[in-house]
């Protein structure tokens, strides 16, 4: 075998996927810190269901379609940093495979190639020893393997996956944190479980788990999402998805439209309709997309350039009117919105009371996706939209957001929730969207955070030998203290961050009653009496206290 068609690819993106499905547990696992929000693994399942779904729905069998399809449900359901960087490889892909009837091993090597560029393009400070490395390994030696004439397909892939074995072994080595916990990254062995699954698929074998154990291989309809979450490309009709198959040529370019340009104009039809394929030369850009909404590609289009060519066919026998609010006139835009993420409804009330326009549910253990972002974005309708993501895993899905959106969008690097309230009481209503930027970073690192939860699995770290089920508390990315106690480690924890501060804010999770909360404040009262304290029902799961003091 040294070609596959656009059939097989699908059989083994779907092996891929399905791989990744049956060892998301394990790949969870590999946390590095001893808390419940390992969920690498299920961030990237979840990225490539998504995936899995568009590529499902695609009715070609052109393998430059299929491609262009999963990479555009990995867009939409990229969760996570995990998530997001997958989204990019398999990008790489489609901006590869565009308009290609057949995929040869050369041809796979500059998917990965394209992959690996992108992926780490999207990566403000790439690091070595995660998923960056390993892809990035796996595509040099791609490169190598399919040098030469007639290369088989399948002893190539297998020497691309052992190259991606070999190095996720050393991540340990490039990353001190990995080997004090003893573990390999955990994106790493996830994007080698992905490739392992195609393989597999491939070649008709069964599935592996990590474990050594294998599964026996699952028809493509199995493979379902594991998320129920609300899609905005999908629709309320009867399970009809777009009406219109829209074509037209792009030409006579504007002197600003770069292959950037052109490529954000691709993403942003993902967002609106299926199918898309977007075909570039020298001096015209072929657009074919199925959507509802016609007049927004035409629209896009025409910030590139001049259109030609345009041919709308309507596939459905009946005519239904788009609803009048899908299109939101720039004059009835508000000036500034807030989009906040958070976990927990007390949280929640927090931000809302804040005068935060949109709360998206999401966190620790439930990283949102970049679709649910960007609808959050749209459903603001405001000109200049900030996000605050609470939470660095959650922080690249915003940025790809905001790449998706046509409002002008702000991303807060919030890294937590008190931190994200700090940026959120600096924020003006009526002000100029650079300078609210500017206020609301000015206050990230003003507030010292720290955090109580349970620890999840036993570990050696900062001088702490901790057993599963010890209460920990973290401060940044550091445990400080830990106990069989919440209180007791509670207290430790706000002695090692209260120190020459004048306040404390409390924040009580699901799991802690009112009454015990109380009484924590009585034992911090006793102990510094100099220091204001506050305490909120915050009703975040996994973390019984999180405490911000300044």
């Amino acid at each position: 075998m040294i070609k596959i068609d656009g059939s097989k690819f699908k059989e083994m993106l779907a092996g891929g996927a399905r791989a990744l499905e049956l060892n998301r547990a394990t790949i969870d696992e590999l946390n590095v810190f001893p808390v419940p929000d390992g969920d690498t693994g299920t961030n990237m399942s979840l990225t490539l269901s998504s995936a899995m779904r568009e590529a499902n729905a695609c009715q070609s069998v052109h393998i430059g379609d299929i491609a262009q399809a999963f990479s555009r449900g990995a867009l939409k359901g990229a969760r996570g940093n995990s998530g997001v960087i997958s989204s990019q490889i398999f990008k790489g892909f489609a901006s590869a495979l565009d308009g290609k009837a057949e995929m040869t091993p050369r041809l796979f090597a500059q998917c990965l190639k394209s992959g690996t560029e992108i992926a780490y393009s999207a990566v403000t400070k790439p690091k070595e020893g995660t998923i960056l490395t390993v892809i990035r390994v796996m595509a040099e030696a791609a490169t190598a393997a399919a040098r030469g004439k007639k290369v088989e397909f399948p002893e190539f892939l297998k020497k691309v996956i052992d190259a991606g074995e070999e190095i996720l072994q050393k991540t340990p080595d490039m990353l001190p944190v990995l080997k004090k916990a003893g573990v390999v990254d955990a994106g790493g062995r996830g994007i080698v479980t992905v490739f392992d699954g195609m393989y597999r698929a491939m070649m008709g074998l069964d599935l592996a788990l990590i474990s050594g154990e294998s599964v026996k291989v699952q028809e493509q309809a199995e493979i379902l999402a594991s998320s129920k979450e609300f899609d905005t490309l999908e629709n309320d009709y009867e399970n009809i998805t777009f009406q219109y198959c829209t074509e037209y040529f792009i030409t006579h370019f504007k002197n600003e439209t770069t292959d950037a340009a052109i490529d954000k104009y691709r993403d942003y039809l993902m967002t609106i309709g299926d199918c898309v394929l977007v075909i570039s030369d020298t001096d015209l850009v072929k657009t074919h997309v199925h959507t509802n909404h016609p007049d927004r590609a035409l629209k896009a289009a025409l910030n590139l350039g001049e259109i030609e060519g345009v041919k709308i066919e309507n596939m459905m026998e009946q005519y239904r009117r788009i609803h009048a609010d899908d299109a939101v006139e720039e004059a009835e835009l508000k000036e500034n919105a807030i989009v906040s993420v958070c976990c927990g409804d007390g949280m929640s009330a927090i931000f809302k009371d804040l005068l935060a326009d949109v709360v998206v549910e999401g966190g620790q253990t439930m990283n949102p996706s970049v679709d649910a972002i960007l609808t959050a974005i749209n459903s603001a309708q405001a000109k200049n939209v900030y996000v605050l993501p609470n939470n660095g895993n959650i922080i690249l899905s915003a940025n790809q957001a905001k790449e998706l959106a046509k409002s002008n969008v702000y991303v807060i690097p919030t890294t937590n929730m008190p931190e994200g309230i700090s940026a959120l009481l600096a924020y003006d209503g009526e002000g100029d969207g650079e300078e609210n930027y500017e206020n609301m970073c000015s206050t990230l690192g003003s507030v010292c955070v720290a955090e109580i939860t349970h620890a999840v699995r036993s570990t050696r770290m900062n001088g702490y030998s901790i057993k599963e089920g010890d209460i920990i508390g973290i401060h940044g990315k550091k445990i400080v203290a830990k106990s069989q106690s919440v209180s007791d480690t509670a207290i430790n924890t706000v002695k090692k961050i209260a120190q020459d501060k004048d306040m404390l804010t409390i924040y009580y999770g699901k799991e802690v009653s009112q009454d015990e909360a109380s009484m924590l404040v009585e034992r911090l009262s006793g102990e510094f009496g100099d220091l204001e304290i506050a305490c909120y029902y915050g009703g975040q799961p996994h973390y019984y206290y999180i405490f911000s003091a300044e």
